[in-house]
């Protein structure tokens, strides 16, 4: 039986290597430790040699048939390891760690406050969607001790999964975007997925730190009781508050810290789509304000943010102009982008949705649920993209239905859909997004 590293020999490669982590084989990067993690369809024990073959300092690998004990490491566990190095790591940094979940927007929210943190600090914030048990980590070893703030994205679909990357992450603050119907099937229900996002509001009440909370929302005020918290809302008597001005598509708003009157702040004309989107700015602002960031600066970094990533992104094509949502949905999250699209004034609309996945037992009722409202407001010009809307296609006769994204392109390039307003929503794994070049 080989010798099992233990964290703190781990460490000590991770600093000589210059914090450089892989766990990658189509990454592998000179002078990087390469952490070789097992999945249900591979065994990267099985690369451990060919990653120190095209550079890699070392390998941390669970098969001690394989390790030399050299630059080849046994640990019983990779990714145990990973996530406990991360851990060790995250103890030593002395700057505050914003920890954010929720069912709905927690990139956004993520985006738009780094955003407005980076106008006065060396921010860091997760990258991409990196904020899984695997991402979660990487995205903390990744932090140095020149960053002087952090926001880390946790994503979970069981319980107990917040709980894990708050014990991970050790954040000294905390936000819960909201507690909406997503991935049903894994929370078991809303009180799953209340208890599951509710992990975060526990371990910051066990550390004694403070949440960020949408006062508006009476879900996440009850969860937050006996908490400390900053709050924001459309109420004068919360510590920041705003109010949205309908002049245009895009989110338009003014703020104030509390009991401040807003008459003669500026107002704050963004690049977001979607009225959703205001408490989701605000957020941002209540962040920015709490941190001291000066509050020309916030309005700038909100001005000037412009969504990507599909997410409430406005393209214009040569044809017809894109309300592109199609990163992920979920019933709370398509009732809100169905619902604001619906009031918006544009002349000709057009609606593409997608399957909302991972819903369970609730699938059929879910999406039923949306295309009844649909029908209830005589809206026309619908097409659905996936298997689980098309399972409603006899119920439906007056929308468009087709089980998979490429069978759409074909339709769409039959036509001739021009001078269209086109909302485009729906889960990732339905790729709406390859509907865009044919619109």
């Amino acid at each position: 039986m080989k010798k099992t590293a233990s964290i703190t020999e781990l460490y000590k490669l991770f600093i000589e290597c210059k914090q450089k982590i892989t766990t990658d084989t189509r990454k592998l990067e000179k002078g990087a430790i390469f952490f070789a993690l097992k999945g249900d369809n591979f065994d990267a024990n099985l690369f451990a040699k060919k990653a120190i073959e095209e550079g890699c300092s070392y390998a941390i690998v669970d098969n001690d048939q394989i390790a030399d004990e050299k630059t080849i490491l046994y640990v019983a566990d990779v990714l145990v390891a990973l996530q406990e190095l991360s851990k060790y790591h995250r103890q030593q940094l002395k700057f505050p760690i914003i920890g954010i979940t929720g069912s709905n927007a927690k990139t956004t929210n993520k985006e738009l406050m780094f955003a407005v943190l980076s106008k006065k600090f060396n921010a860091y914030a997760t990258q991409g969607n990196l904020n899984n048990h695997i991402g979660v980590p990487l995205t903390l070893l990744s932090l140095t001790h020149e960053h002087e703030i952090a926001i880390v994205e946790m994503g979970a679909n069981h319980q107990g999964e917040i709980a894990l990357l708050s014990e991970l992450s050790d954040p000294d603050y905390g936000i819960i975007t909201n507690i909406g119907r997503a991935h049903l099937e894994g929370f078991g229900g809303e009180e799953g997925i209340k208890k599951g996002k509710g992990e975060l509001y526990k371990h910051i009440k066990n550390k004694n730190g403070k949440l960020f909370v949408n006062a508006n929302d009476q879900v996440l005020m009850e969860m937050s009781n006996g908490i400390t918290k900053i709050c924001f809302g459309d109420n004068k008597a919360f510590d920041v508050y705003g109010k949205q001005f309908v002049n245009s598509e895009y989110v338009e708003f003014k703020w104030n810290t509390k009991g401040r009157e807003l008459e003669n702040q500026p107002l704050v004309k963004t690049h977001m789509f979607g009225q959703y989107n205001f408490m989701n700015l605000l957020c941002a602002v209540c962040v920015g304000s709490y941190f001291e960031v000066n509050e020309t600066d916030i309005n700038d970094a909100l001005r000037n943010y412009i969504p990507e990533m599909n997410r409430s992104q406005v393209k214009k094509t040569a044809n017809n102009k894109l309300i592109l949502d199609a990163y992920n949905a979920n019933p709370s999250s398509m009732n809100l982008a169905v619902q604001n699209f619906i009031k918006q004034p544009f002349e000709k609309k057009y609606f593409i949705l997608g399957d909302m996945l991972e819903l369970g037992e609730y699938s059929f009722e879910e999406h039923k649920k949306i295309l009844d409202h649909l029908a209830s407001e005589k809206i026309e010009n619908v097409m659905l993209v996936g298997k689980l809307f098309y399972e409603l296609k006899e119920h439906f006769p007056q929308f468009v239905f087709f089980e998979t994204s490429e069978a759409a392109m074909q339709f769409i390039e039959n036509q001739s859909l021009k001078n269209y307003t086109v909302l485009i929503k729906g889960s990732r794994g339905i790729k709406l997004e390859k509907l865009v070049g044919f619109l």
